[in-house]
């Protein structure tokens, strides 16, 4: 059975920092592009950033390019999301998201940012 399970989150002030982890297991992923998505309260779901299979290219959505970076770590079949500058309207609850042959989602870990 494959799981992606998300840890890192938490409550960060404005101007910080938190680095997201996702690990899976159940099977391998070497082949397979990486997402991070959010949901702020109220609102819908929120591409952030993706890393393609090779790990070669990476993007980011506006509202995070130069804040955040996005990392694949092959051999723990594991992604990053390190937050930096960390912003209110960053408060959200992160999904990691595995896209191949299957299309693979983490359980979500809640980022609150406030003072």
């Amino acid at each position: 059975e494959v799981q992606l399970v998300e840890s890192g989150g938490g409550l960060v002030q404005p101007g910080g920092s938190l680095r997201l982890s996702c690990a899976a297991s159940g099977s391998t992923f070497d082949d397979f592009a990486m997402a991070w998505v959010r949901q702020a309260p109220g609102k819908g779901l929120e591409w952030v950033s993706s890393v393609t299979y090779t790990g070669g290219s990476t993007y980011y959505a506006e509202s995070v390019r130069g804040r955040f970076t996005i990392s694949r770590v092959y051999v723990k079949n594991t992604v990053t999301l390190q937050m930096n500058s960390a912003k209110v309207e960053d408060t959200a609850v992160y999904y990691c998201n595995f896209r191949g042959n299957q299309n693979y989602w983490g359980q979500g870990t809640q980022v609150t940012v406030s003072s």
